[in-house]
């Protein structure tokens, strides 16, 4: 029993670094109707200024704290530089240029760190397991677990409780509205796509020391995060972490029982959702 009960909290963090990933994806497309697909090019850059910031020899705490803000810069340059001028385009054309600017930014992953992955160490404080009884979990994990558990409540607050977020929420329904309201939209657009960014380099930071880095992690989290989006439904964040618990769940609990599998399983949820319930399971009709 102990194994399956290491596998449901297992999932639980996978789910939750899946909600970080996907909550800014989902907030995205649910204010721009704008479809990044360079989503998963911010995960790889979180990752990888991680590894280097730990490999400079920063504090691990500080590297977290820092890489989401620098890459929500990095996010928010390219949005008012190159994607704000194409947000009126078709949606074809998004997906070209987003797809160029992800393949860009691999790419230039590959030049400065080289094409093999390599392995982030697990900070001092939280090396080792944590013990109840006969259930041994380690602590990293955990501490994985709570962080992502307490960022989605001050995420949560943040788009429920400040006028960003009342922007965002009005945003979603109705930009013209916005606009005659005297907010300026673009500016929210800008903020908005810089917290997406940040969010996904966040994901890609904490799960550096639990998978380790490589150049090609971007389009494995890209994958994920457009199923979790679909799973949970376009534009919400309780949908977002419901979408990122379940295939979190199912992933790790299917890697027990069919190890071959559980990749694909992540897929059969997502059919089986949408057949019950097209729109997502908290998705707008």
């Amino acid at each position: 029993m102990n194994v399956y009960l290491l596998q449901l909290v297992n999932g639980v963090g996978i789910g939750m670094l899946y909600f970080l990933l996907a909550v800014g994806l989902s907030i995205i497309f649910g204010l721009l109707r704008f479809v990044n697909f360079a989503h998963g090019a911010f995960y790889l850059l979180g990752a990888y200024f991680c590894y280097q910031a730990v490999a400079w020899g920063l504090n691990f705490w500080l590297a977290l704290f820092a890489v989401p803000l620098v890459v929500a810069l990095l996010a928010w340059l390219t949005e008012r530089t190159l994607l704000r001028r194409i947000y009126d385009q078709a949606h074809e054309f998004h997906i070209l240029v987003t797809v160029g600017l992800a393949l860009v930014l691999q790419e230039a992953v590959i030049l400065v760190w080289g094409p093999l992955g390599d392995n982030v160490a697990t900070p001092g404080l939280l090396q080792g397991v944590v013990m109840w009884g006969g259930f041994v979990y380690p602590k990293y994990r955990l501490f994985v677990i709570a962080f992502t558990a307490v960022f989605a409540v001050l995420l949560w607050w943040v788009l429920e409780g400040t006028r960003l977020g009342s922007a965002v929420r009005a945003g979603s329904e109705s930009t013209e509205m916005v606009s005659l309201l005297g907010i300026n939209v673009f500016r929210v657009f800008g903020l908005v796509f810089a917290l997406g960014a940040g969010t996904a380099a966040l994901a890609g930071a904490l799960a550096a020391p639990i998978r380790g880095v490589d150049p090609f992690m971007g389009l494995e989290a890209l994958g994920v995060a457009f199923v979790i989006v679909v799973v949970g439904g376009m534009g919400s964040f309780a949908g977002a972490l419901a979408g990122g618990l379940l295939i979190g769940i199912v992933q790790s609990v299917m890697s027990t029982l069919w190890p071959e599998g559980a990749r694909l399983m992540i897929y059969v949820a997502m059919a089986a959702v949408l057949l019950l319930r097209p729109h997502g399971l908290l998705g707008r009709g």
